[in-house]
């Protein structure tokens, strides 16, 4: 599968964009699929430094402009694409589709947990839009104010994230399972001046607070002027008990509801800043990354086309796509709200866990609105597999699949293969997606219309980027041997900066290859002998086991490959022969945690990888700690075995498993 770039003497030569002037056409060419502002402002100005000037008649007078990062200075680069460009993100994810006359299709179909349903067209999504803008600038939002959207995955998250990027304002979503705390770094660091909440939310069946979550975050010193509040779960006869502060809280039924759904959308700068997304690093703060306006709308809507939309043009329309995300995920602003409504399609959202009322909820959902394509995480699969170790019941009518793909990190192929046989038939394509917050869009794939696959590789940059694996010197590594996997060739999506702190930005993307210009990524990679890309983890998971470089991820499939283990995560420890000791935290399907099994698996993994790969320690647990976007916090793991003090931990979609691992290990000790 895939492009060969071996050479005769086994060596792999970098994957490449193609030339600078050829990437930049092709992003134009990308760019040219919305709709900008046209008019006297895409001349350039006197001075302006250009690194490729557009043809003229472009909306834009250069198509990109890159200053290098400042070693000394500790600050860069300078990343710009389309200026003198000028457009409104949500008319192109809104409006033109009306305007094309595309008003009466669906654009959402929104299944609440308690079972609570509603599908809202294009036309009804461009009223509900302008209610919410021009409640926002009753509340005094303008152009460049921040809006912090802590919500769970309802149609009023949508509907507020494009109200704010369409009156130019900056949002910056966050999972509505997260604490307070962890939302008033948000606010704080953001100063924003509005938070948008709710009373309650759905989840494992029960109605939960919120609202006294948001009064937390923001009781301290912030910027905050108003707290938007969605009825979510409060019947209307008990407004009355939800606390409720007067001169600062608004009701959305209120604001919203009574606001006129006509509103004239304004263009603006391409490089306006659309949305902080906030990344959890191994150390420190979470980082608040900035993505702009027109190089992230242009590469997540060419991306999403390329990746998911029907080959055959003619045959779009049929087209229903599921991203299984929650909304405050990278993944969900891509392909989830920017991606898909960019490009005019249905798709689905979801309230809730996948197995609540039952496991085969997301089947039900399938066949209900004939999803066509299904993008999920490599951990609700492996949860799939636990809750259906005999596969899919034939009661399920999947046969609307038509690709299916996954994300968040590499998919164990004992993973991929479930998923290919159960929901995809065993023939549909599967795109196994490599990209992260800081990239914007996918940077590595297979292509849909690949005639085969192997299951868990990222295969190869998709056109208009570039990416190569190198050492530390920044050599290009051999086949099978694990590198660094960088970015040599960004494209328009990639963040600008770290919000409020460039010198961050600079020192975690940049500084290590600042003199080659290319961008960390922080996980590390390996070519085959066919020159395709193998996804190996952060390279913080990377475990030197008496001078042996072994993966997380590896290990971790080996282990997922057994028939007892539904879901694995792997870490090193410190060990005074070995250097690092490998300790596997395992969740089982239905067997005890015996001894039996744990030398079981040990032997498993020996046999599969070999006996450098054998875990030293394997302990049973009821799950391992993940973060929202399903990447398995291995650091964590770490802490936990060795009993030192945990580091951040705001980013976990399942906290109580801390507190559940720290149990079983508390037991084990004592038996020792």
């Amino acid at each position: 599968m895939g492009v060969n770039t071996t050479t005769a003497t086994g060596t792999v030569n970098p994957t490449s964009a193609g030339t600078e002037a050829e990437r930049i056409a092709f992003w134009e060419a990308a760019a040219l699929r919305l709709d900008w502002e046209q008019g006297p402002d895409a001349i350039a100005p006197a001075g302006t430094a250009q690194d490729a000037t557009a043809p003229a008649g472009t909306p834009w007078h250069t198509a990109h402009r890159r200053v290098p990062a400042d070693v000394d200075a500790g600050t860069g680069p300078d990343i710009t694409w389309f200026e003198g460009g000028r457009l409104n993100v949500a008319y192109n994810c809104v409006d033109r589709h009306v305007a094309a006359g595309r008003g009466d299709k669906a654009a959402l179909h929104f299944e609440g947990e308690p079972g609570d349903r509603r599908s809202i067209t294009y036309a009804e999504l461009q009223r509900e839009v302008s209610r919410a803008a021009n409640a926002l600038l009753a509340l005094g939002i303008t152009k460049g104010d921040r809006v912090v959207i802590y919500l769970p995955v309802i149609p009023e998250t949508v509907i507020i994230t494009l109200a704010v990027a369409r009156i130019g304002a900056i949002h910056s979503l966050v999972f509505g399972g997260f604490s307070a705390e962890a939302l008033k770094f948000r606010v704080e660091d953001t100063r924003a001046k509005l938070l948008v909440t709710t009373d309650g939310q759905f989840r494992r069946g029960a109605a939960v607070p919120v609202k006294d979550n948001a009064d937390a975050a923001v009781a301290g010193e912030n910027e905050i002027e108003h707290v938007l509040v969605v009825n979510r779960t409060t019947p209307a006869d008990q407004l009355d008990t939800v606390p409720m502060t007067e001169g600062r809280d608004v009701w959305w039924h209120d604001a919203v509801g009574q606001a006129a759904d006509v509103h004239t959308a304004e263009a603006f700068d391409a490089e306006t800043p659309l949305f902080i997304m906030y990344t959890s690093g191994t150390t420190g703060k979470p980082k608040g990354l900035v993505h702009t306006s027109g190089g992230y709308l242009t590469q997540a809507s060419w991306s999403f086309e390329h990746l998911f939309s029907n080959p055959d043009p003619a045959l779009r329309d049929q087209d229903v796509h599921w991203c299984t995300a929650d909304l405050a995920w990278v993944t969900a602003h891509t392909y989830e709200i920017y991606g898909p409504l960019s490009n005019g399609v249905t798709q689905v959202i979801f309230e809730g866990t996948p197995n609540t009322p039952h496991p085969g909820r997301h089947f039900e959902i399938i066949e209900r609105y004939g999803v066509t394509q299904y993008y999920t995480a490599p951990t609700l699969v492996r949860s799939l597999m636990g809750w259906f170790p005999d596969g899919v019941p034939d009661t399920y009518d999947l046969s609307s699949i038509r690709m299916l793909g996954t994300v968040g990190e590499a998919v164990n192929p004992e993973a991929w293969r479930w998923l290919r046989k159960n929901i995809g038939a065993g023939t549909a394509p599967v795109v196994d997606t490599w990209w992260q917050s800081e990239t914007g869009a996918t940077i590595l794939s297979p292509a849909p219309t690949d005639a085969d696959f192997k299951p868990g590789c990222a295969a190869r940059p998709l056109p208009g980027v570039g990416t190569r694996i190198v050492d530390d010197a920044g050599n290009t590594v051999p086949p099978g041997v694990q590198g660094y996997i960088v970015v040599d060739a960004p494209g328009p999506a990639i963040a600008r900066t770290v919000w409020g702190n460039p010198q961050r930005y600079f020192d975690s993307y940049w500084r290590k290859y600042a003199e080659q210009g290319w961008f960390l990524a922080g996980d590390g990679a390996k070519y085959d002998d066919d020159g395709d890309i193998w996804i190996l983890g952060r390279v913080d998971d990377t475990l030197n086991v008496s001078g042996h470089l072994l993966s997380t991820i590896e290990i971790e499939s080996a282990l997922v490959s057994h028939p007892d283990v539904v879901e694995a995560g792997v870490c090193p420890v410190a060990d005074p022969k070995t250097g690092h000791a490998i300790v596997a935290f395992v969740v089982l399907k239905e067997s005890a945690a015996t001894e039996e099994i744990v030398s079981e698996l040990k032997a498993h993994v020996a046999k599969e990888i070999g006996p450098i790969a054998k875990p030293r320690d394997v302990v049973v647990v009821p799950d391992v700690p993940k973060t929202r976007s399903g990447k398995i916090m291995r650091r964590l793991l770490t802490q936990l075995f060795e009993g030192t003090a945990l580091g951040d931990t705001t980013s976990l979609q399942n906290e109580p498993s801390i507190a559940d691992i720290q149990d079983v290990l508390r037991i084990r000790n004592t038996r020792k």
